[in-house]
């Protein structure tokens, strides 16, 4: 899959039928109305969010994943073979508000992950993935890699150390 590049004008990227085409976000909304730009930094990054989101999780559908379970399959892959409880995956998921108990009862279902009473202290719950879930995310890694690159494709190195270095800079100011 190559993506193809049309410049229009410099700001949001969106994906149509793989082609990437650069509009402002008052184009890609149809807004007429003036905007400072904290609102369009705001805009953009939500619009952006959902292209990416949009994409990747049609890189993940033959899988039958949806993007938290995919999440708590890296948390688990990232334990190098040691189970973790469900406290240690809810504080290492991307998106805070995600059900784990819920997430966890999928992938059982799938076969990608195990749960166990933990010995030591029978109200912890340890959760460890299978050699099938090891297996999937084998297979989605090059293609979640390309999805990276192409992300970055249109964007020099400066360009994303600035840009990530802008968005830390706001989500401390946050917390």
């Amino acid at each position: 899959m190559k993506l193809v590049y049309t410049t229009i004008k410099s700001s949001t990227f969106v994906y149509t039928n793989y082609t990437l085409t650069t509009m402002t976000i008052e184009e890609v909304i149809k807004s007429t109305v003036k905007m400072d730009n904290a609102k369009k930094v705001i805009l953009n990054i939500m619009y952006t969010q959902n292209v990416i989101q949009d994409h990747f999780n049609e890189l993940i559908k033959p899988y039958d994943l949806s993007g938290e379970q995919y999440n708590v399959l890296r948390i688990l892959r990232g334990q190098k073979g040691n189970p973790a409880n469900m406290c240690v995956i809810q504080e290492r998921m991307l998106a805070k508000t995600s059900n784990t108990t819920r997430l966890v009862d999928k992938l059982l279902l799938k076969e990608f992950v195990t749960r166990n009473v933990c010995p030591d202290n029978r109200r912890k719950i340890e959760v460890l993935i299978t050699q099938k879930g090891l297996d999937v995310l084998k297979e989605l890694d090059p293609k979640v890699d390309a999805h990276e690159r192409a992300f970055a494709e249109n964007i020099s190195q400066e360009e994303l150390e600035l840009l990530n270095k802008l968005l830390e800079k706001y989500r401390t100011q946050q917390n």
